[in-house]
């Protein structure tokens, strides 16, 4: 057993270790790394809680050959609104990380061991020193499209190695998780809102669930993404379904524009990686005509631009109102009159910049 050394695990993604030491949070965690053979019957696990998620329980595990992480759905998330998704989300994750491990095993942490009664999996631990956050790279000030446009070929490459892959579809039939996580809390829940646009947000929300076409991740957000020395690692696929992969892009991209708000003084270099990475992921896809994937990219990013305002999960990073009311005028101004490219998605929200400061 070895575990130190290797790619390692998806929590490193949520904040820095908290390192107070605890006996294992469960005895059948315990029992879980004996059985699959991750630690030896006669030894001790010490279990640090990893901080920041809000959907799962998350530890990193020491035993005698080194480190791993231990992943444990939640059946509340941890967020300040009601928010209930089906456990079952474990192993959707699992699977989606064993795909892309054939595919990009560089790129995902390596998958040890599954137990789906439990709703646990296991995988291998990788170190904050080598693999920073890029969330927290974006939120420092160092913005490099080179990093966005590895990011973009990364999640353009898995759509492409799984669009209308029969088996994938058939496995990834989880819809009712993506609902529960994504359409609702985001879309449905910013409806409520925003009476204006109730019929548009339920629009785009059903013309979302009804196209499959893809291995969708789900959770495409610079929180979810380590910057390695082998390229991006993708974590968290809690989300994991057959289905629109405009959503990824419009969700990632999506981050870029938000923190040009809480680091205008890296607007520029935000907003070429931006393009960085839309062009990087058209590169690879060769599935359907780049004008169709745009324009419902295009359309789908305002949406959850104004969903991480006045949606279930707002980010933290925005702390004042006029920031809050910025998103809210490009977003209403883009759902009421759509448009076909992304890069006009980023020109309208430079327009709204510079005519708030003249």
């Amino acid at each position: 057993m070895q575990f130190a050394g290797g790619l390692t695990a998806s929590t490193v993604s949520f904040q820095p270790l908290v390192m107070t030491q605890f006996n294992s949070p469960d005895p059948q965690l315990d029992a879980f790394l004996v059985e699959h053979e991750l630690a030896h019957k006669d030894e001790t696990a010490t279990w640090h809680p990893l901080t920041g998620g809000v959907s799962s329980d998350i530890w990193r595990v020491d035993v005698a050959a080194g480190s791993l992480c231990v992943k444990r759905a939640l059946s509340t998330l941890k967020v300040s609104a009601s928010w209930q998704a089906p456990v079952s989300r474990n192993a959707d994750e699992w699977a989606w990380m064993q795909f892309a491990a054939r595919h990009r095993p560089d790129n995902v942490p390596v998958p040890l061991a599954h137990d789906a009664r439990l709703g646990v999996f296991a995988m291998s631990f990788l170190a904050p020193s080598a693999h920073p956050v890029w969330k927290q790279q974006l939120l420092h000030g160092e913005v490099e499209a080179d990093t966005a446009r590895a990011v973009g070929r990364l999640v353009g490459h898995l759509h492409a190695v799984s669009a209308d892959d029969a088996e994938l579809r058939d496995r990834f039939d989880t819809l009712d998780n993506f609902q529960a996580l994504r359409l609702d809390p985001y879309l449905i829940a910013t409806s409520r809102h925003h009476l204006k646009l109730e019929s548009k947000l339920r629009y785009l929300a059903g013309r979302t669930a009804s196209i499959r076409t893809a291995l969708v991740h789900g959770d495409v957000s610079p929180k979810n993404i380590l910057v390695g020395p082998r390229g991006p690692v993708l974590l968290d696929a809690e989300c994991a379904w057959f289905g629109d992969p405009a959503f990824d892009l419009a969700f990632c991209l999506n981050h870029l524009l938000l923190k040009c708000l809480a680091r205008p003084d890296r607007r520029e270099a935000l907003i070429a990686s931006f393009m960085a990475l839309t062009e990087a992921y058209f590169d690879e896809a060769d599935w359907e005509l780049r004008a169709a994937l745009e324009a419902r990219t295009a359309e789908l990013l305002p949406a959850l631009l104004l969903a991480r305002v006045d949606g279930k999960s707002p980010v933290e990073y925005l702390t004042d109102d006029a920031q809050r009311d910025h998103v809210r005028a490009v977003a209403t101004r883009l759902l009421l009159q759509p448009v076909e490219y992304l890069y006009q998605v980023a020109q309208a929200w430079l327009e709204e910049i510079e005519s708030r400061q003249s």
